[in-house]
């Protein structure tokens, strides 16, 4: 396909999205952009969920990973579920009674203004970092299809992706972008359904036979039994839970959208369904991941060491022009999916949880032109982010999303639970360095514990001293104890680091002498 026709289908793309801002924010204010004056449809959050959730993580890495990890990813999804159910009936709730606009507010007034600026200062670092894997992951490979071709330099090409995504989400925030999300959500599974009717007919099968060569293929192993791995189901279904609770729950870029509804219920609703729509639509990439695998396997192409660059590869190399047309526009959504929201999130938690918008004094003119200032920084930030992911990337940015996570989700996790599940009253100013040490803490428990892993740097010669030491105090513990220490730990990272995080919180903390149950506490917030 010709650089001159991706370059069409992307301007035709961001011209439909100038002109859903166009409309969505005419007399736009601050209370358009942070909630979208809560008057959002609910169906409407819903079904745009989707786009944020799948990105350009799930439109490429998904389908990609099939190949080493099988199904495995569904145990992980499966555990979302139950994590989508505590969002819904234990959060939503406290953050409708309280009307926030950042979900971090509650912190402040559980614990204090410091409690309040680690949490959303963990988000933003989050975020951040995780959103730009996403957007590079996208960004890389419409720089090896159309920039590349065209002799633009990548830092070039981030930086008109970036300019493009201004544009449109500057003004309108989350009104905006509950309606391009639709558009987004709805071109990305149009592009893998496509590609897989695509793949279907060019394997020459029926629908049911492509159902049943997808079921009896070995990629298609999803429960796996050994706890000392980090696909063992036990570890994914808890890992999953908690990183939906945490990543959603606990996240302002995916709860500002449900705060933008017009009730609790409509905002329960709208999660209910999402958290059953996230099944069907994780399965539908697993199982283009197979077909794309079971393609390459009967054509005798190689497979590729970069998971990652499965889908691009065949799409615009093997499965021909239309394929290659349907991945670029699905590539399209991903890539502005990917952090359009973010954008708005990063200045709205920012806006309210550091600058504290609402105790100011000032008109709105002037609080506006102080978004539009931050808007603009964060992009320029997540720019520089990206940039610095390019020269680091190792392994399947699907990877890198979920370890970040279970690094800075981990203390919001505890940090919440403390202040929802119990009466106990923190100490604010310690907050921070806890937040800080429990994921040190959980990181060098991670790497103790993997002594097979360490074992082998040392056989190599490339241990550093870090890892020299966790070497040697897990050959002490399993000296002491008499068992040999080889798990490795996965998902339940995130779960870790929350417990880490709640006892340190436990430690330093002092009971709450006022007698107030969880509820009463809530009511008075």
């Amino acid at each position: 396909m010709s650089p001159l026709v991706i370059l069409i289908c992307i301007a035709i793309y961001f011209g439909i999205l100038l002109l859903i801002s166009k409309f969505t924010s005419k007399n736009a204010d601050n209370d358009s952009y942070f909630v979208g004056n809560r008057q959002s449809s609910w169906i409407l959050v819903s079904f745009g969920l989707i786009a944020e959730s799948l990105s350009g993580v799930t439109y490429i890495s998904v389908p990609g990973m099939v190949g080493t990890s099988h199904f495995s990813y569904l145990q992980l999804v499966f555990g979302y579920f139950l994590g989508y159910m505590a969002i819904s009936y234990v959060l939503l709730p406290i953050y409708y009674n309280m009307q926030l606009t950042s979900i971090y507010e509650y912190l402040r007034n559980r614990f204090g203004i410091i409690s309040q600026r680690t949490g959303s200062f963990f988000f933003l670092l989050s975020r951040l970092f995780g959103s730009a894997a996403r957007l590079y992951l996208a960004a890389i490979v419409m720089q090896t299809f159309l920039f590349d071709p065209l002799g633009i330099p990548f830092s070039v090409a981030v930086t008109i992706i970036i300019a493009l995504m201004l544009a449109y989400t500057y003004k309108g925030g989350i009104k905006t972008i509950v309606y391009t999300d639709i558009l987004q959500a709805s071109l990305l599974l149009l592009g893998a359904i496509i590609t897989v009717i695509f793949i279907i007919n060019d394997l020459d099968l029926s629908l049911s036979e492509a159902v049943a060569s997808i079921y009896q293929s070995e990629y298609s192993n999803t429960f796996f039994w050994d706890y000392r791995e980090a696909n063992f189901f036990g570890k994914q279904f808890i890992g999953g839970m908690f990183i939906a609770i945490a990543m959603t729950g606990l996240d302002q870029n995916m709860m500002q959208k449900n705060l933008s509804c017009r009730s609790l219920k409509d905002a329960q609703k709208n999660i209910n369904l999402f958290s059953i729509v996230v099944i069907f639509v994780n399965l539908l990439f697993l199982s283009l991941g197979v077909l794309l695998y079971l393609f390459i396997d009967q054509n005798g192409i190689a497979a590729l060491a970069m998971t990652d660059e499965l889908y691009p590869m065949l799409a615009f190399n093997h499965l021909g022009f239309w394929a290659a047309l349907v991945f670029i526009i699905g590539l399209s959504a991903a890539t502005f999916s990917s952090a359009d929201s973010v954008l708005t999130a990063l200045t709205t938690a920012f806006y309210i949880d550091f600058l504290q918008k609402d105790e100011t004094k000032e008109d709105e003119h002037t609080l506006k032109r102080k978004r539009y200032i931050i808007h603009f920084f964060f992009a320029v930030l997540l720019l520089l982010v990206i940039l610095g992911i390019r020269a680091l990337n190792q392994k399947a940015i699907i990877d890198l999303v979920f370890l970040l996570a279970g690094y800075t989700y981990g203390p919001l996790l505890g940090l919440f639970f403390i202040g929802i599940f119990t009466k106990l009253q923190i100490r604010d100013k310690w907050v921070p360095i806890i937040a800080v040490v429990s994921p040190m803490v959980g990181h060098s428990l991670k790497t103790v514990l993997n002594q097979p892993a360490l074992q082998q740097l040392v056989d190599t010669g490339s241990i550093n001293l870090y890892n020299q030491w966790m070497y040697q105090l897990g050959q002490w513990i399993s000296s002491v104890s008499g068992y040999p220490l080889d798990y490795k730990i996965g998902n339940e990272l995130i779960l870790i680091n929350g417990i880490i995080m709640a006892l340190g919180l436990m430690i330093l903390s002092k009971k709450n002498t006022n007698g107030k149950s969880k509820i009463q506490n809530q009511e008075t917030l």
